[in-house]
């Protein structure tokens, strides 16, 4: 009779044994046999409770999917003669994204003879790549793309760490909330209105 090699519930080894003493164990143990593997000599199988194992694979993978980093790129589209009103508010804009971990695409757009003169929009992608230098870095330098000049601005944290820094920022503010009512004494400051 062919014989496999068992491993119990709790990952302990039971040895070799017949196939059918291991289906046996397995239905006075109510648990399931799972070959574990097929391919070594002889086949290694495990006693578990299959429908539970399923469930906690699944769930593991729905938390890795979870916690995986999406990489965002966000976009912003300037004209070569922007407002300096405008380019801070822009910038401004570049910053939240580069904050939360999102690489950035500026595009500078060209019409009519503006785009005679593309050292214009190749100094404004300067500008802005030094104005953000302490949140991202320039990822591909500026090109021109038929009427577009395009740089790409990545970000110095990950998404995953930006998205902590969020979260422990969101809870200090949550805590301060709490406490914010408190006095000096450990006790509400509690106003009493003066009866005249």
């Amino acid at each position: 009779m062919p014989e496999v090699r068992l491993v119990g519930p709790n990952g302990e080894q039971v040895g070799i044994v017949s196939i059918g003493d291991a289906l046996k164990l397995a239905q006075e143990s109510d648990l399931d046999l799972v070959e574990v593997a097929a391919t070594a000599r002889p086949p290694v199988c495990k006693l578990m409770d299959y429908g539970k194992f399923k469930y906690e694979s699944a769930m593991k993978a729905r938390e890795a999917r979870r916690n995986q980093a999406h990489t965002i790129i966000k976009e912003i589209k300037l004209r070569p003669k922007i407002d300096p009103h405008d380019y801070e508010t822009k910038k401004g804009h570049v910053v939240r994204f580069l904050k939360a971990g999102d690489k950035v695409k500026v595009t500078i757009m060209f019409r009519g003879r503006e785009q005679s003169r593309p050292e214009l929009g190749f100094r404004l992608l300067q500008r802005l790549a030094e104005d953000v230098t302490e949140l991202g870095f320039v990822e591909s330098q500026p090109k021109q793309d038929g009427r577009n000049m395009i740089m790409v601005i990545g970000p110095h944290k990950k998404k995953a760490e930006a998205k902590a820094e969020r979260a422990a920022a969101r809870t200090k503010s949550d805590e301060a909330g709490e406490h914010g009512e408190i006095g000096e004494h450990g006790e509400a400051d509690v106003s009493t209105p003066d009866v005249a």
